[in-house]
């Protein structure tokens, strides 16, 4: 009965980002994609491509259930799954036309905006700080953050760790100066930090959970308390949501009952996902009670949160220009 009520609640919160479109129109927000798009009806007959990270367990499992297929199929949409390394490399799919729809942390989107890449932010799913850390080996002789001065540190660029680790260096009194950044993909980062050529390595879970399980890493900080939200992004391609906002609603309504499902049956679902990931069961667990998987409308907090990062980012010379976040959301209310 639960689910039933939860599915009916962002059932609301659909129309409420309709809503919230139909401002936009009136000038509400500088967002002129959705512009003259954004009530409009579907068309029938097309493909959904979803670019996603096997480290997106939402849309692994959904993948492997098949459920989006049966809810697109009425408006007789199909699906295509294409899977990127990180969530910059899925940017650049979305940018080029490669990819409609997006799930990637905090970070990339910054980085894609500021080089001119064209996207929508459409949804987001609730904090989760304790899914990425500083990892460091089991006998490190790194014991705070501050002791990575100096260090070799491994982290994607341009992933949400890299915001992690900014701001958990200037709270420890520290700038990305003081130490020395590896910018490595996951699975290069891993062998770089288990064959010890850099002292700690920045990551999300799953990989995160892996390399606790794995190799006894000690985690050295997370996201708590209020580092970083980390917050998950669902993007799309301008043209594709304002032209197709009933196949957004759909791929946000079966994410929303998965996600209630896989939170209430967290060890069905790792059994599920794991073979699909290539980790072990007990890794998965642990990593999807780290996340929150709840898809929401974009709120002008989160937005403002988003901004943050943006501006940390251009104060450090990461991105080349100042952004507005503004121009790329729809804000609806929760």
């Amino acid at each position: 009965m639960q689910q039933i009520d939860d599915t009916r609640a962002h059932k609301a919160a659909i129309s409420r980002r309709r809503l919230a479109a139909a401002a936009l129109l009136g000038g509400a927000l500088a967002s002129p994609f959705f512009a003259g798009h954004a009530l409009a009806q579907a068309k029938k007959g097309g493909e959904l491509r979803i670019g996603y990270q096997k480290s997106a367990s939402l849309f692994v499992l959904q993948k492997a259930q098949g459920t989006l297929e049966k809810k697109l199929a009425p408006l007789g949409f199909g699906v295509k799954w294409i899977e990127f390394p990180a969530g910059p490399q899925l940017l650049e799919g979305l940018n080029v036309g490669a990819v409609d729809v997006g799930y990637v942390g905090e970070a990339p989107p910054i980085f894609a905006q500021a080089a001119g890449a064209r996207f929508a932010y459409i949804g987001y799913d609730p904090a989760a700080p304790r899914a990425e850390a500083i990892l460091v080996t089991r006998d490190s002789p790194i014991r705070t953050v501050a002791d990575l001065k100096g260090k070799k540190v491994a982290l994607n660029k341009g992933s949400n760790v890299h915001y992690l680790l900014v701001r958990l260096l200037e709270k420890h009194g520290l700038g990305l100066g003081d130490i020395q950044p590896v910018y490595l993909a996951p699975a290069d980062g891993r062998a770089a930090f288990e064959s010890r050529n850099v002292d700690a390595w920045v990551i999300w879970d799953p990989f995160q959970a892996a390399a606790e399980k794995a190799t006894g890493a000690r985690t050295l900080a997370d996201g708590t308390p209020d580092v970083v939200n980390n917050y998950q992004f669902y993007l799309a391609e301008r043209g594709f949501v304002g032209k197709n906002p009933q196949v957004i609603d759909a791929l946000f309504e079966d994410s929303v009952t998965q996600g209630i499902w896989l939170k209430k049956n967290i060890r069905q679902a790792a059994e599920l996902i794991a073979p699909l990931q290539g980790l072990p069961v007990d890794v998965v667990e642990t990593a999807l009670r780290r996340y929150e998987f709840n898809v929401k409308p974009i709120t002008p907090d989160v937005a403002a949160a988003q901004q943050k990062i943006a501006d940390t980012f251009f104060q450090l010379k990461l991105i080349p220009k100042p952004i507005k976040v503004s121009e790329a959301v729809l804000v609806g209310k929760p």
